[in-house]
């Protein structure tokens, strides 16, 4: 194996595929040692945190306090390893926090933890809270002239969420061009597909007819979400197809990763793929 192929951990990444590889990693090996869940949604989401956090979104430890920083808020709390990763990869806090995920008094609970975690914008977890808060932020900015933008980032499952709804319609009304919703189309929630708990289909249409501009893009394709990324007249709707577990060919779209958390073997299976030497 040519060291070309090998994950390379720099203090700092500018390519969104080097810290997506590197990020899920440490997902597995977090998940894993903290026998936690979600490692499947935390490795469809990733790629899609990996682009705004390499450039997609105005943000990083340097001007994370400023007042017109982008804002992204990971709605879908539950794929908190996935942030966290990407995170401290990139410097907003230290890797060794990673070690102690999930762990009673560590900073990195189970849901996506805001308090004493830099770059992390709200605690997440309880599906449909993501989408009206950061809609509140992108209304506040819009009054006061603050140029930077929200991205909230949902996952399919939670369009179940009238709160969902309710924030489309708002957002359109107050014509809030500084909001975009990334949805995590992974197709599968919970315990079965997002069809079959809940029709969300014509997906695409529904989010038009809220008055939406709506882009459809693959979400593990870095230069097409960089792209789906850019400014319009209206709040943006971004629906990212993805694969459940995506990276790891036993995880993806399989619902049983929603849950379960790897063994040991699963771990050099896994790393054994995405081409990680420990």
């Amino acid at each position: 194996m040519g060291q070309s192929h090998l994950i390379q951990r720099p203090s700092r990444f500018t390519s969104a595929s080097e810290l997506a590889r590197a990020a899920r990693r440490e997902i597995i090996t977090m998940t894993a040692a903290a026998k936690a869940s979600h490692v499947g949604s935390a490795l469809s989401v990733v790629d899609i945190l990996s682009v705004l956090y390499t450039g997609g979104a105005n943000v990083a430890p340097a001007n994370v306090e400023d007042a017109d920083r982008d804002i992204v808020i990971l709605s879908k709390g539950h794929a908190a390893s996935a942030l966290y990763s990407v995170l401290s990869l990139q410097g907003f806090f230290p890797k060794e926090w990673l070690q102690r995920y999930c762990e009673n008094n560590a900073p990195l609970g189970g849901h996506v933890t805001s308090k004493g975690v830099p770059g992390v914008e709200l605690s997440t977890g309880s599906l449909g809270h993501g989408l009206p808060y950061g809609l509140g932020i992108a209304k506040s900015r819009k009054m006061s002239g603050v140029t930077g933008r929200v991205f909230v980032i949902i996952s399919d499952g939670e369009c179940d969420e009238g709160t969902t709804w309710e924030s489309a319609m708002i957002a359109n009304h107050h014509n809030l061009d500084n909001l975009i919703v990334i949805v995590d189309r992974n197709r599968i929630q919970s315990l079965t597909s997002t069809e079959e708990t809940l029709k969300l289909e014509p997906f695409e249409d529904k989010w038009k007819a809220f008055g939406w501009e709506t882009r459809i893009e693959d979400g593990h394709d870095y230069e097409n979400l960089l792209n789906a990324f850019n400014k319009s007249s209206k709040p943006v709707c971004v629906i990212a197809e993805t694969t459940k577990g995506k990276g790891v060919n036993f995880m993806e779209n399989s619902v049983l990763w929603h849950y379960k958390s790897p063994s040991e073997e699963d771990v050099k299976n896994a790393f054994s793929q995405l081409k990680v030497i420990e």
